[in-house]
């Protein structure tokens, strides 16, 4: 087994928890609905905290949240909103957690609409053409947001969603793979930049 670390973008650092999530998870294409919601709502969680703060709470979230099952959530109530407010292990703002409940209400009107969350987020993709040439550091790590992050900010929260400004969309997008924010440099721009091309849209 080599001993030579290989390239990454640099914002994992030299966290080996952080290294793994972007080595396995960040910018892989996602159509599971299950995985699609955790993020969104995970991402809502994060503004104004660092999002390893939430990585590192992601199991406690699961475990608080009925393993983010839409229907499951959306079915929460006042003593729920009480216990979660009570949860040491999870981010404890009751705003964030009111939204989180009526976001999988909002999330179940999303799919009987479109069938899966999947074929709705996914058709926010942007079009190559849109996308930058240059995937240095310094570009990629100056964009918080962009033209598709807006449209889709302003269409969830169009249709009653809370915590999704354009920055937390941009976010979801990246790591759920609809965007490959790797760096050129880096070992995981390759493989996905591959799975994104035969990968088979909802």
């Amino acid at each position: 087994m080599s001993d030579i670390e290989p390239i990454r973008c640099p914002w994992p650092g030299k966290d080996q928890f952080y290294q793994a999530y972007h080595d396995t998870e960040w910018g892989f294409p996602v159509t599971d609905d299950t995985r699609l919601f955790e993020k969104l709502c995970l991402e809502g969680f994060q503004s104004g905290l660092s999002w390893l703060t939430i990585l590192r709470k992601r199991e406690n979230f699961r475990a608080a949240f009925a393993g983010f099952d839409i229907d499951k959530v959306a079915a929460f109530d006042d003593a729920d909103i009480e216990r979660l407010v009570a949860d040491a292990g999870i981010v404890r703002h009751r705003g964030k957690i009111v939204s989180t409940i009526n976001n999988a209400r909002r999330a179940q009107a999303l799919r009987d609409e479109f069938g899966t969350l999947a074929a709705y987020f996914w058709s926010f993709e942007p079009r190559p053409e849109d996308r930058p040439v240059d995937y240095s550091w310094e570009t990629l790590s100056a964009q918080a947001t962009s033209p598709d992050s807006i449209r889709l900010s302003k269409d969830l929260k169009k249709r009653g969603f809370s915590f999704v400004g354009p920055t937390t969309c941009y976010a979801f997008m990246q790591a759920m793979g609809m965007v490959n924010d790797h760096i050129e440099t880096c070992h995981c721009r390759a493989p996905i930049e591959a799975q994104r091309a035969k990968f088979v849209r909802p």
